[in-house]
């Protein structure tokens, strides 16, 4: 049934630290260069990068997965996409460079997010949910619809996402297999097992955490405690389908064949119940669809963003 629902979208306060985003932006092609910059809000100080030029564009904000840094972005995947705008990538609260203790529910770290859009001056943004991202985008889409023109969901799962509430035993089941096979929990947990899967997995591995500016480390024990309580309490909450059909936004959707975190027919009824959004499932892939198909996920953002 999944693939034949497989569709083709290719036609588809705070005082800034150092640099402030309404200087002109410095554009940057090489991310593992890219050097992080600061701003403070309420005390706390939140690091973020930007690359790319901003142009006449919104700038595209990223919001990253469960226990991901900004280190944790395909290097591929991020120079694709910042060959045709800015992107501001950020670290939450708790995570990386960010100060703070990471919220342990979506709407505090949307409600960060939005503080963080605005100090860094910036009207309207596009953004691009991965994960735990794809809820943040969500709730933002939800409570601060005027910040975001359009939106990127990916390997996302709307509120009461069943699959969301098994987080716990699909990580579990993931690092026992690591340890009997010996592949890394992430290449498991985001890759299908197949021959092509397992070789995307090695080509990501290579493009991530290869930061040779400003590298970060791992996130907290406290900081995957808090995202993981997050994850599993928005599956386990009330479905927000009446909240989800008043999202005016173009919303693109983009999953994988076989997503074994945010399964994939959730992501079929995300786009069902979201009036003007568009779908897109990549054949053999898992929750890291958007890495395994990096070249073909960037050009769909690039015609949905355009």
């Amino acid at each position: 049934m999944i693939k034949r629902l497989v569709l083709s979208t290719m036609l588809l306060s705070a005082a800034v630290i150092g640099n402030v985003a309404s200087a002109q932006p410095v554009a940057a092609s090489d991310y593992t260069t890219t050097e992080n910059k600061y701003v403070e809000i309420g005390g706390t100080r939140y690091a973020y990068r930007t690359i790319g030029d901003r142009g006449s564009k919104p700038p595209l904000v990223l919001f990253q997965h469960f226990t991901g840094t900004m280190d944790d972005w395909d290097q591929r995947t991020i120079e694709g996409l910042a060959k045709g705008r800015e992107l501001v990538i950020f670290d939450n609260a708790g995570v990386g460079a960010s100060g703070g203790q990471s919220p342990d529910n979506v709407a505090d770290m949307a409600a960060i997010a939005a503080q963080l859009i605005e100090a860094l001056k910036l009207q309207q943004v596009d953004a691009l949910g991965f994960s735990l991202g794809g809820s943040i985008v969500q709730q933002l889409l939800i409570e601060r619809p005027s910040l975001i023109r359009k939106a990127v969901l990916v390997g996302s799962a709307p509120q009461g996402s069943a699959g969301f509430r098994r987080l716990p035993d699909v990580i579990s089941t993931a690092i026992k297999t690591s340890g009997e096979t010996g592949r890394p929990l992430r290449a498991l947990l985001f890759f299908t097992d197949t021959e092509s899967g397992k070789a995307e997995a090695d080509e990501y591995l290579k493009n991530i955490n290869n930061h040779s500016v400003d590298p970060e480390a791992p996130v907290s024990e406290q900081t995957m405690g808090a995202q993981a309580k997050a994850l599993v309490t928005w599956g386990s909450m009330p479905e927000n389908t009446e909240q989800l059909a008043q999202i005016k936004q173009p919303v693109l959707i983009v999953n994988g064949s076989d997503d074994s975190i945010a399964p994939t027919l959730e992501s079929v009824t995300l786009f069902q119940r979201i009036p003007n959004a568009q779908l897109s499932l990549y054949p053999d892939s898992g929750h890291g669809s958007l890495f395994q198909h990096e070249t073909l996920f960037v050009s769909q953002v690039d015609t949905f963003l355009d």
